[in-house]
């Protein structure tokens, strides 16, 4: 079973590779290739310097350790316990930062995910509920100062959304977010109802991370490309040319599409980010079937046939059932203060590692 130290070391390996690659004159000469290899190292170095702190001080632990082994008087062996049991001390702190980086998994450190909101069962009234989830997590993204960017939409009569993808940026979106894959519950009376009646919908969410372009290489001739109009809210607004497009990868079957830009340019390569992250994703879920028992106990395994959140907006009642985490302040969370959830979410994880620091 991997922990968290071995992953540790898979990091810190990847960063001295990183580190290499940005002197070699071939990846300097290649400004893409570059900019992909910068990015990857930014998002690497806070954690592998942190790892870095915490493999000194346990040298020096052992160090202290020996010294006090082979004291000849009581007084040096009691300074080198003390200098031991105070190393001690700010190692566990050192290791609490690097848990809080590294919980939610092998990709915590991206600063890129692509997020998919779907409606589920309830009709306009899902559509409407995946419509106040995508406002809730745009809120919660400017708070965090996160770039936000459309990929591709699909809305209802009743200007919710059937289906929405969008991108985001900015330190810590990945391992915040990721918490969020699953199906989402509300449980309030629909805008439709003229009764007065309680109804139970659904969406789902699905949040991936988004690979550097020297990760995920595609070649053209590795999809299809199809090109038709695009369309605006309910099929109205119809764009004559054939803007619109939507790519079917040849060895996994995916498809993905794009219409949200005038330009045919700009939705290609919008598809194409959407692509290589649904394509990261599907190799990271295989990779965890193997070892499922990494992340047993663990919360953050973005299992999107999960239901793990219910959304009761009579009671103003937000309920996670993965951790029995219940919070009377639904309003404010709509209104995206997502944080009281979110670090609730991460601590419970963070508990589940703590036994991996060595003595």
């Amino acid at each position: 079973m991997t922990s968290i130290r071995d992953l540790l070391e898979e990091k810190l390996d990847r960063f001295e590779q990183l580190e290499r690659d940005m002197a070699d004159p071939d990846v300097l000469a290649d400004g893409n290739r570059m900019g992909a290899t910068a990015r990857e190292h930014g998002g690497l170095a806070k954690l592998v310097g942190k790892y870095r702190e915490f493999k000194r001080m346990t040298e020096e632990i052992q160090g202290c350790k020996e010294m006090a082994d082979a004291a000849e008087d009581s007084e040096e062996r009691e300074m080198a316990q003390a200098e031991m049991a105070e190393l001690k001390t700010q190692r566990e702190a050192v290791w609490e930062e690097i848990l809080s980086m590294t919980v939610g998994g092998e990709d915590s450190h991206r600063t890129r995910c692509v997020m998919e909101i779907r409606a589920g069962t309830g009709g306009d009234e899902a559509a409407l509920f995946a419509r106040d989830l995508f406002e809730m997590y745009r809120r919660y993204a400017e708070a965090r100062s996160w770039k936000v960017e459309v990929m591709d939409s699909s809305v209802s009569d009743m200007g919710g959304f059937k289906e929405i993808t969008l991108t985001l940026e900015g330190e810590s979106v990945y391992r915040d977010l990721a918490y969020e894959s699953g199906g989402h519950r509300v449980q309030r009376v629909p805008e439709t109802e003229t009764q007065g009646r309680v109804h139970t919908s659904a969406a789902t969410v699905a949040v991936m991370p988004e690979p550097e372009d020297v990760e995920i290489e595609l070649k053209s001739d590795d999809y299809r490309v199809d090109k038709f109009g695009a369309s605006g809210p309910g099929g109205q607004h119809v764009n004559k040319t054939e803007s619109a497009i939507r790519l079917t990868h040849h060895e996994t079957g995916i498809v993905v599409q794009c219409q949200d830009e005038k330009s045919q340019h700009k939705n290609l390569a919008k598809a194409l980010r959407v692509l290589k992250a649904r394509i990261y994703e599907k190799k990271r879920e295989e990779e965890q079937a193997k070892q499922a028992q990494q992340r047993k106990g663990l919360i953050g395994s973005g299992d999107r046939s999960q239901r793990i959140r219910t959304y009761n907006f009579p009671q103003n009642r937000l309920t996670d059932h993965r951790i029995n985490l219940t919070l009377y302040k639904l309003d404010q969370i709509m209104a995206g203060d997502l944080s009281p959830v979110t670090e609730a979410l991460i601590e419970y994880d963070r508990d589940q590692l703590r036994s991996d620091m060595v003595e």
